[in-house]
């Protein structure tokens, strides 16, 4: 193994545990409002829509402040920040700590995964680092989704905090041994790496691509986000506890993971509209009936249906844009902004709908499927373009 090898490695390393230590705590951060606040569907929306407001903003200018002063200076902020947020989410008992805590963790966390990306990127072929990369953060976001709950019924609350806190530490000393040994570029591509594709898209064709994938990837986060504030609800419905609750709703990640296994290895879909367009008609399917469903069974199959549409929109945003070059942290910065913004959007479409037709059980649910069903025209409306075609 190169030096470049040992490097990114250690980079994917980083981003795996970071993936953990998130999902403990954001996953479960509205089932801890709900038992310590009494925080209901509506509350918790509010709640995700804030976060995602703080994070599009703050992600936006992480990836600027990491090029200026240097991307481990960004990681090892980010990591302390987020350590210091999380130990002191676990002393403050108040909805405002609680809040102002997340809102510092949200912070810190801004400044970790634009620099990743850029850093797994670099001198790397697009189809081996996104893969890699989706692949690295997926296993372990999902495997954090399933433990999550079974940490929370062992050891209580208090993981949610401690458990990311002990990771960040971890993060800081590995990310401080890390960077004396950063390449001037993270390695060359290697051989074997996956050969360029025969009949490349003209170069509008790309950037059409990679339009359609930015606006694809906001509202499947819409859709993520709105899923995991109000999945307390969905938990209550099934009279699920927090445990069976990461067993049973955590399928549909294990599902996206392989999806990401599958796009690696399987390339045919890259340029084709057909793929965007399945993955997104899946996408406001499959959230619809997740929400609204009562029986078990059908939340299980549509939570296949949904990690299968997020897993294909979220790896075709990163590809076509590491592929058109776009892989350092400022685009990192932007392509996490996207992100934020569809965190912000969906809960808060959800959170209004409840505040004025409260009478409506589902109002929530049909209000943000409307709004990705704007997402879908605007997804077509891309593709009539002419310069799209090809």
């Amino acid at each position: 193994m190169t030096t470049a090898q040992r490097f990114r490695a250690g980079c994917y390393t980083l981003e795996g545990l970071n993936s953990f230590a998130v999902v403990i705590y954001f996953n479960y951060l509205y089932f801890y409002f709900r038992d310590n606040f009494g925080f209901d569907n509506k509350e918790n929306l509010e709640l995700a829509s804030f976060i995602g407001l703080i994070y599009t903003l703050a992600s936006w200018q992480a990836g600027k402040l990491a090029t200026r002063f240097g991307y481990f200076t960004a990681l090892k902020g980010g990591y302390a920040v987020m350590a210091a947020g999380l130990l002191a989410g676990a002393q403050l008992h108040t909805v405002t700590g609680a809040i102002a805590a997340a809102c510092i963790i949200n912070v810190g966390m801004c400044l970790i995964w634009p620099t990743l990306e850029a850093l797994v990127s670099e001198g790397a072929v697009a189809a081996d680092a996104v893969g890699i990369y989706n692949i690295t953060w997926a296993a372990t976001n999902a495997l954090a989704y399933f433990l999550g709950g079974a940490l929370i019924e062992k050891f209580g609350y208090g993981a949610i905090f401690y458990v990311p806190f002990v990771l960040m530490l971890a993060q800081f000393e590995l990310a401080r041994r890390l960077q004396p040994h950063r390449p001037a570029v993270a390695g060359a591509p290697q051989a074997g790496a996956h050969a360029p594709e025969a009949g490349r898209p003209t170069p509008a064709q790309a950037r059409s691509f990679q339009h359609m994938a930015w606006l694809a990837n906001p509202f499947a986060y819409i859709a993520v986000n709105t899923l995991l504030a109000v999945m307390p609800g969905v938990a209550a419905k099934f009279n699920l506890s927090p445990m069976l609750a990461g067993f049973t709703c955590s399928l549909w990640c294990f599902v996206r993971l392989g999806m990401f296994v599958v796009l690696w290895y399987w390339t045919a879909w890259h340029y084709r509209f057909r793929g965007l367009l399945t993955a997104y008609g899946l996408l406001v399917l499959s959230f619809a009936t997740i929400l609204m469903t009562h029986s078990l069974a059908l939340l299980v199959v549509a939570q296949g249906a949904f990690g299968a549409a997020i897993g294909l929109l979220y790896y075709s945003s990163l590809f076509y844009a590491m592929d058109a070059h776009d892989s350092n942290s400022e685009h990192g910065g932007i392509h996490e902004a996207a992100i934020g913004a569809g965190n912000c959007l969906g809960p808060a479409v959800g959170a209004a709908s409840l505040q004025f037709l409260p009478q409506m059980a589902n109002s929530g649910t049909v209000a943000v499927t409307v709004l990705l069903l704007c997402g879908l025209g605007g997804l077509i409306a891309l593709r009539l373009n002419p310069q799209a075609k090809g």
